[in-house]
């Protein structure tokens, strides 16, 4: 019900913006460009669409040979004492943990292309347990917003925007989104706890924090103390190797099991091509709304007003320039990074604004478009909270996005 007040809002709110514009400032190509952005972002939903189609067969494909072998289940019950606490209705060792551990493993190294299918995958097994099937449930809800917090650990793609465009060193950023994207991730877990009433004061959770903190902090040191060039090179071949491995390790406890990979792998790929077909009218209806609400100058709208808010405050604006790309995050990832990028052009990429706008990419994910494809994709129409927990998660990496920007560059 909440996408749904959303999405009509982001055409509701285009058109009178657009209206105004044609009235008051005599702009008559403003509902060309709104058309225009519709057909746009229709093709452009289309080919995400067609090209995530064999991403997720590959990867629905080795998803199936582990499930045929054994081993997601057999990660699902290592996984169990953690994972329980967080998604208390999923039953001790059930192959939706090994899927949501795969999952946030992918996005925190930063494979994008192998998250998605792999958290596709969660959300079917999640709807198995799901009594109501247009209803999201609590796991369901505590999963999309881990996700669109968007915990990362090596924000490659950014560094490389930055060295592309000339950055003095690329790498600068790399503490400040890892600082960021963990408020973020934290402050949604405890949202979605809190309103699900789940207790996180407890040994296994507690056990996980203390070890992930311990993990963050050797992987800072151990980054910081590289050149850049040979850190964007490690961190690219570290991702890439453990990827692999992973394949390798599906394949090969496949054969232990002496079970038929190639044809669990063919049977697992074709549900990749009708899990892309399904997810189609989703990417649609969102990236079309999301273009209108662009293109129509709403978002320029809304930063501007927030900077002036700021001024009145007496607070320092230099952040606001980062801004779009902040609120454009939220509802389109293209967007957010061709307006880090723009940003970066237009003010430098070793400015504040210019580091900012990428701290604050690197932050969260992109919360409506998983949303929409995650819950598209098993059919799921009544979202209850996920919009809201996952905006908190949003609106927590901003704050904290920006108060580590000012704490290192400003």
């Amino acid at each position: 019900m909440v996408l749904n007040y959303i999405w009509i809002a982001f055409f509701v709110v285009a058109f009178v913006v657009a209206l105004v514009r044609v009235v008051f400032w005599g702009d008559t190509e403003i509902f060309t460009a709104i058309m225009n952005a519709t057909f746009d972002s229709s093709r452009t939903a289309f080919e995400i669409s067609l090209g995530l189609t064999g991403v997720l067969s590959l990867w629905l494909g080795i998803m199936k040979i582990g499930e045929e072998s054994g081993l997601i289940n057999a990660l699902a019950r290592f996984l169990s004492p953690v994972l329980c606490r967080l998604f208390p209705d999923i039953p001790k060792g059930h192959p939706a943990l090994g899927s949501i551990f795969m999952n946030m493993s992918a996005n925190m190294l930063g494979l994008d292309n192998a998250a998605t299918p792999l958290g596709l995958k969660a959300m079917e097994e999640l709807q198995e347990l799901n009594p109501k099937k247009d209803t999201a449930s609590n796991s369901m809800i505590m999963f999309l917003v881990i996700n669109t917090s968007g915990l990362i650990i090596i924000p490659i793609s950014i560094m490389v925007y930055r060295a592309q465009l000339g950055a003095a060193q690329p790498t600068d950023v790399f503490i400040p989104i890892l600082l960021s994207t963990f408020v973020s991730t934290l402050a949604g877990v405890i949202a979605v706890s809190v309103s699900q009433r789940i207790n996180l004061i407890n040994k296994p959770i507690l056990t996980l924090l203390g070890v992930a903190c311990l993990f963050f902090t050797a992987l800072i040191w151990l980054f910081v103390s590289l050149p850049r060039e040979q850190m964007q090179t490690y961190s690219t071949l570290v991702a890439n190797i453990l990827l692999f491995s992973v394949i390798i390790l599906f394949i090969l406890t496949g054969v232990r099991r002496k079970i038929n990979v190639y044809d669990a792998f063919v049977r697992g790929a074709k549900e990749g091509f009708t899990t892309a077909v399904r997810i189609i009218p989703y990417l649609v209806a969102f990236l079309v709304g999301i273009a209108v609400f662009r293109t129509s100058g709403a978002l320029d709208y809304v930063v501007d007003g927030i900077g002036y808010v700021v001024g009145l405050c007496g607070i320092d604006t230099s952040f606001v320039g980062a801004l779009p790309t902040g609120l454009m995050k939220s509802l389109s990832g293209s967007a957010a990074n061709g307006l880090m990028i723009d940003t970066m052009k237009e003010m430098g990429p070793d400015s504040f604004v210019g580091r900012a706008s990428c701290v604050i990419r690197g932050a969260s994910d992109t919360t409506f478009y998983i949303l929409a494809v995650y819950f598209g994709s098993v059919g799921i129409s009544k979202t209850r909270n996920a919009v809201t927990c996952g905006l908190i998660a949003d609106a927590a990496g901003i704050i904290a996005a920006i108060f580590v920007s000012y704490l290192f560059f400003h």
